[in-house]
This record gives C-alpha cells, sequence and structure tokens, in this order.
C-alpha cells in the first residue's frame, strides 16, 4: 500500500478525525506531508463522502494542535537538553540537530512573522514551532501566526483535490508552483529585513 492509499484509508475509517490526525503527524513527522494529506481530503469532498468546509477546519485544527505541542516542548526542554534529544532520537523523524540550528537563527535573525511564511513551507513547518518556544515567542502571537498561516494553506490544498483530484498531474504542478511562489515571497521578506537592518545600524 502507498502513501496516498493509506492517507485515503484512514479517512475512509476516521473521517475528519483523521484528517485532523494525519495533519498533526506532518507537522511532528515531516515524511507525511499536507500536499499528499490535504488535497486527497479535498478529492473526498468533492466526492460527496465529507464537506469542504469541515475538511479544512479538521486540517487546520490538527496542524495548529501540533504547533503547540511542538511550541511547548522548545519552551519547557532546557536547550541543552533538547539538542541531546534530537542528536539521540531526530533521525527517526527525519531531524537533526543542523536543522534545529538553522532554524533557531532564522527565527532569531528575521523576527516572528517568519512563522507565518514558515507554516505554508514543506519541512519548515515541522521546525519552526520548536525555535519559537525556545525563543519564549508569546504563545498568542505565535497561534496567531501559525493559524494565519496554516488556514491559508490547508484551505488551498484542500480547493486543490476539491477541483482538480481527478488529475493529480495537474494538481501536484499547481501545488509546486504556488509552494515556489510562497518561498519566494519568503525570501523577499529576509531581504527586506536584512536590507532595513543594514540601513538602520548606518545611521
Amino acid at each position: 500500500m502507498g502513501l496516498e492509499d493509506w492517507v485515503l484509508s484512514i479517512m475512509e475509517k476516521l473521517g475528519y478525525l483523521g484528517i485532523a490526525f494525519l495533519m498533526f503527524l506532518d507537522n511532528v513527522f515531516p515524511p507525511i506531508p499536507s500536499e499528499i494529506i490535504m488535497p486527497s481530503a479535498g478529492y473526498t469532498a468533492a466526492k460527496g463522502e465529507l464537506t469542504l468546509i469541515g475538511v479544512i477546519i479538521a486540517g487546520s485544527n490538527g496542524s495548529l494542535l501540533a504547533a503547540a505541542f511542538l511550541y511547548w516542548i522548545g519552551r519547557t526542554i532546557p536547550q541543552q537538553q533538547l539538542f541531546s534529544l534530537v542528536e539521540r532520537y531526530g533521525k527517526y523523524i527525519h531531524i537533526g540537530v543542523t536543522d534545529l540550528e538553522k532554524s533557531l537563527t532564522w527565527f532569531e535573525k528575521y523576527g516572528h512573522r517568519i512563522v507565518f511564511f514558515g507554516r505554508m513551507i514543506p519541512a519548515v513547518r515541522s521546525l519552526i514551532s520548536i525555535p519559537a518556544g525556545m525563543s519564549n515567542m508569546p504563545f498568542r502571537k505565535f497561534m496567531a501566526y501559525s493559524a494565519a498561516g496554516t488556514i491559508i494553506w490547508t484551505t488551498f490544498l484542500a480547493y486543490i483535490g476539491y477541483h482538480f483530484g481527478e488529475n493529480p498531474a495537474l494538481m501536484s504542478a499547481i501545488t509546486q508552483r504556488i509552494a515556489y511562489i510562497i518561498l519566494a515571497f519568503t525570501m523577499i521578506y529576509i531581504l527586506y529585513h536584512l536590507m532595513k537592518k543594514f540601513y538602520l545600524s548606518k545611521k
């Protein structure tokens, strides 16, 4: 059974709860991507087995629950102990110490808004929550940025599956192009942030 078949079987058995569960896993276990989960859920809604709004709510809630879970891991576990845990067990979820160090550096350099963009970038969404907690970002602010990015991304993916689920190749092409656009906007934001910081340092 392939990954897509497994995702669909979970949805068939558990419905909205299955979607929330899978999106939770997407955040803590990157090899299960939302780019498969939410379009499949949208396609299921198009067939009349679920509702589109229900799919979006379930997916968003699962993703945000995982984001909060990872945030509090970063907030409560001492940094050195957390790095030791990632070094020992991170390989099981495809996250290394270097990945965590890079995401923490990005977060500290480019500010809280990186959470918003990070929720829409594969792999980054799994990493950004922990450094947010480690940096003691206010929880309400973290969840606000996370909710905004998550709802936009899950809605987009669900709509793609709802309207183009019969054409997987087209659906994949659209998703990839939008992901590149989001990544481009993120890089523009980072560049703007760096230029602003450089300009202020010259004053």
